[in-house]
């Protein structure tokens, strides 16, 4: 029978036990943190003492308390008895017969399991806001990422079975692979080797037409007889390279708009090195997205265009947009926002790492110049999800020494872009952290005070369902902000294989509703759902926008603006 001085002691240890790895967690995660630490948030995630005045819900600690003594004793008990047979965990770390034959690395997994999930609730328990309770619940998952067995090699019996199979093979090639990864600055997700931009990505045919210093305007060769007046301009996300947008034939929106009979262009954003650290927001709006709007209407002839922003990009062509009807010009017709953010209000996981402190030590770090490395970036970006996106690949890269199929949305993931810092940290204060960009007159852009609630034109909005970059709830929220006439889908999956979902490969779903409600939950309560892929709904909705159809041109570019290399250009290929 526990006594209650039992109960009180063993709850004292499990506190302290819990607290010391919430010491861990955080300490992990703060500015100037060990090695170990995610080298993309060490920046942005607050001090360990921000943290020192978390507080628990007692009755939930109780009822914590409670089931892990439980659940640990259960799980000793069995671990004694010879003739005992535990369940394998059912988390695919632990999913191979390897753990659950060999009985040391099955009680490793299962503790593990167990003291996981009170570590977990205990993060749920926390007493405090949301962004608190967010910051500790991701900083607990992190510290459970990282402490997995199957991460080392003296726990990971497959990776134990693959070394004595090879004779210690395996070992030498995971050190070979480790000092690979090591010297390219990220761990390897997919086998580079396989891909090359405009040899197997980034194919669809075009040529440069213009290019200064922060982009390369690509125009791509038509693929109809005849095509729409009105020319299609895409804007892609900064962050990133473009062909996301063109990555095989059959998955590559680009081609796709093409074969539709759009006359398309891209804006190929420049890989910034130290000449451009000094660039601003301002800069990125009036030499590049303006710039290129004002192209695509000169090079076509046509009075005025069609566009659409991807992620940031979408960001970066509504405030171009701003700043255009505050001049009073309406050079685009139609507008698509892909999982893009105008209101910022919900950000999601992105939200943790923004408040006054962590913006001002960017701006202090880089707001007069400087950049942001593309290797910070993609680490941030990696370990919003960390199981699947850095801690698979240690695993399997280094313990088992095995080479990662070619995957090239992977490819394209692990070929990172710099930011210079004033635009960078003009960014995270005055969207994240002031949400400014959905107050009228509060931003001056290219010296106009900006409104979005100007920006009168047909708007195709869509957003992913499980997007964790771009919440679905936030890409729905630039419906309120807009006025005109707007049509908001939703498709399944995520930020990028939401996006990517030709309709040939008949996968996912997507969803409708013609009313545009307040909020996405009341949306989604009317929504229909349709098999198959959103983009022949967006094609649908975008042919009658596009004007007459007109002969296709039969050269690139115009007399004042000739073809300068083919397609994909050189600044997409530019390593960060």
């Amino acid at each position: 029978m526990t006594t209650d001085n039992q109960w009180a002691q063993s709850a004292q240890q499990f506190q302290a036990m819990l607290a010391e790895n919430f010491q861990k967690a955080m300490s992990a995660f703060a500015p100037g943190a060990a090695p170990g630490a995610a080298p993309g948030l060490s920046g942005l995630m607050p001090q360990a003492d921000a943290m020192a005045g978390v507080h628990l819900d007692p009755a939930k600690m109780l009822e914590i308390q409670q089931a892990y003594l439980k659940q640990a004793t259960a799980l000793w008990n069995a671990s004694l008895d010879p003739g005992a047979k535990s369940a394998p965990p059912t988390d695919r770390r632990f999913a191979s017969e390897a753990w659950s034959a060999n009985p040391v690395s099955q009680f490793a997994a299962s503790s593990y399991l167990v003291n996981a999930k009170a570590l977990a609730d205990l993060a749920d328990a926390v007493e405090g806001d949301d962004k608190t309770r967010a910051r500790v619940r991701f900083a607990v998952e992190q510290w459970l990422a990282a402490t997995s067995p199957s991460n080392f090699l003296a726990l990971n019996p497959e990776a134990q079975k693959k070394a004595l199979e090879t004779q210690g093979q395996s070992l030498a090639k995971g050190l070979e692979n480790m000092v690979h990864d090591m010297n390219q600055g990220h761990v390897s997700m997919t086998d580079e080797s396989v891909f090359e931009v405009g040899r197997n990505v980034a194919t669809t045919e075009g040529a440069v037409v213009f290019e200064n210093e922060f982009f390369q305007l690509i125009e791509y060769k038509p693929l109809t007889p005849k095509v729409f007046e009105r020319p299609f301009l895409l804007v892609p996300p900064c962050i990133n390279k473009f062909y996301i947008l063109d990555l095989q034939p059959d998955n590559s929106l680009i081609r796709y708009l093409v074969a539709q009979g759009h006359r398309t262009f891209v804006l190929s954003w420049r890989n910034p090195d130290e000449s451009m650290q000094d660039k601003s927001w301002d800069d990125y709006i009036g030499q590049a997205a303006i710039q290129a709007i004002e192209l695509t209407r000169e090079i076509s002839g046509a009075k005025d265009i069609n566009a659409l922003g991807f992620c940031v990009g979408g960001t970066i062509l509504g405030t171009a947009l701003a700043v255009l009807a505050a001049r009073g010009e309406k050079p685009v017709h139609s507008v698509t926002f892909l999982t893009a953010l105008l209101d910022f209000s919900n950000t999601g996981v992105l939200d943790i790492f923004i408040d006054e402190q962590a913006v001002r030590f960017r701006e202090m770090q880089m707001g007069q110049g400087g950049l942001l490395k593309g290797q910070d970036l993609g680490s941030t970006f990696s370990f919003l999800r960390p199981n699947d996106l850095v801690w698979n690949y240690v695993v399997g890269n280094y313990l088992k020494g095995e080479t990662p199929p070619p995957f090239d949305l992977l490819y394209w993931n692990s070929d990172s872009t710099n930011l210079p810092g004033p635009f960078y940290t003009w960014y995270l204060r005055n969207t994240y952290l002031e949400n400014k960009l959905i107050k009228p007159g509060k931003l001056t852009v290219c010296g106009q005070k900006i409104d979005l609630g100007q920006i009168n034109i047909p708007t195709y909005i869509y957003g992913s369902r499980e997007d964790h970059i771009v919440p679905i709830e936030g890409a729905y929220a630039s419906t309120q902000v807009l006025p005109g006439k707007k049509r908001f889908v939703m498709g399944a999956s995520g930020h990028i294989a939401g996006v990517i979902n030709p309709p040939a490969k008949n996968k996912r779903s997507y969803w409708t509703h013609d009313k545009l409600p307040p909020t996405h939950a009341d949306w989604l309560a009317g929504a229909t759902e349709h098999p198959g892929s959103w983009w022949s709904d967006w094609s649908a909705w975008l042919k009658p926008l596009a004007g007459k159809q007109v002969p296709a041109p039969k050269t690139y570019g115009s007399r004042k603006h000739k073809a300068i290399e083919p397609a994909p250009g050189r600044y997409v290929k530019a390593k960060a």
